[in-house]
């Protein structure tokens, strides 16, 4: 079974308590990713059996933004359990947002991961790399107390902190919200979904997201099939758009992409400038294989 789906909310009948869990996914440079999945239904296991509903951070009962979703359940899950092992940077700076809101957290790794520094002074709880079935049962029964017990605690108790209040007075970091009636809420879904269908109705890329990704201000430019050459002009010449603040380069499933960070608003004007920027990738990609077409009858 897939890690994710593993992890996946229950229906709404008989919901227990939720409880959040940032952790590695993929394969890390010691464990496959089977070995993260089976570290998974180890936790699931153990959060069910103390009546907590286990959820990735990363889930979310409908179709939104990922990151979006990742920060929303770390601010507002009643309990997070992050497991630090292999020092997996997206997991921590999951737990750092964690700390940041103050909410109860229990933080978990294997036996094979040394502590981090910051981190020494909070409690952890282990549990063998290798998963032996003893040691297990016995990290299973002490992580459904520990979870439970936090919780209650927390219930109880309006002084708890997990991290914060243990080093002084600070403001703690919250989401800012604000109330709209249902009309406006109906209304700004349903350009949400309009944008989006915009997007998949394009010519190209259409299993992509969608075109103009309203997250940020950001165009996402696919240069794949350019070499470090091409890439780093057109990295160049993006950069000398005034409408653009950044260019990012990131490498995703063995090829590059751009994200472009605009300073333009509009949906209908950035989904402009995302066209244009492609068409751009498109051809230096075409000038690519007219090289090397002539370069094989040569």
């Amino acid at each position: 079974m897939d890690i994710q789906d593993k992890a996946k909310p229950k229906s709404k009948e008989n919901r227990s308590i939720p409880c959040g869990i940032a952790m590695p996914i993929s394969a890390t440079s010691d464990c496959s990713e089977t070995h993260w999945s089976d570290v998974m239904a180890i936790l699931v296991d153990s959060l069910e059996s103390a009546g907590f509903e286990a959820n990735l951070v990363s889930n979310a009962d409908e179709v939104t933004i990922i990151h979006k979703t990742i920060v929303k359940n770390l601010c507002y899950s009643p309990v997070v359990v992050c497991d630090v092992s292999e020092k997996n940077p997206n997991v921590m700076f999951e737990l750092g947002m964690r700390l940041a809101f103050d909410k109860p957290t229990i933080i978990i790794k294997d036996d094979c991961t040394s502590f981090s520094f910051d981190m020494g002074v909070v409690e952890h709880l282990e549990y063998p790399r290798d998963l032996r079935f003893h040691k297990i049962v016995d990290f299973k029964q002490r992580l459904a107390e520990k979870v439970l017990a936090t919780y209650e605690k927390q219930q109880t108790d309006p002084n708890y902190s997990t991290f914060l209040k243990h080093f002084g007075q600070f403001k703690i970091a919250k989401i800012d919200e604000k109330e709209v009636d249902s009309q406006e809420f109906i209304v700004e879904q349903l350009n949400d979904l309009k944008r989006s269908l915009e997007g998949l109705s394009a010519p190209f890329a259409p299993s992509r997201r969608p075109v103009s990704y309203p997250s940020g201000n950001e165009i996402d430019i696919c240069c794949s099939g350019m070499d470090n050459m091409k890439i780093e002009t057109f990295k160049a010449e993006m950069d000398q758009d005034n409408r653009i603040k950044s260019v990012r380069v990131v490498v995703l499933n063995n090829h590059v992409h751009l994200y472009a960070q605009c300073d333009i608003d509009s949906v209908a004007e950035r989904r402009e400038m995302e066209i244009k920027y492609r068409e751009i990738s498109r051809n230096l990609k075409r000038r690519k294989r007219a090289s090397n077409t002539i370069e094989s009858h040569h």
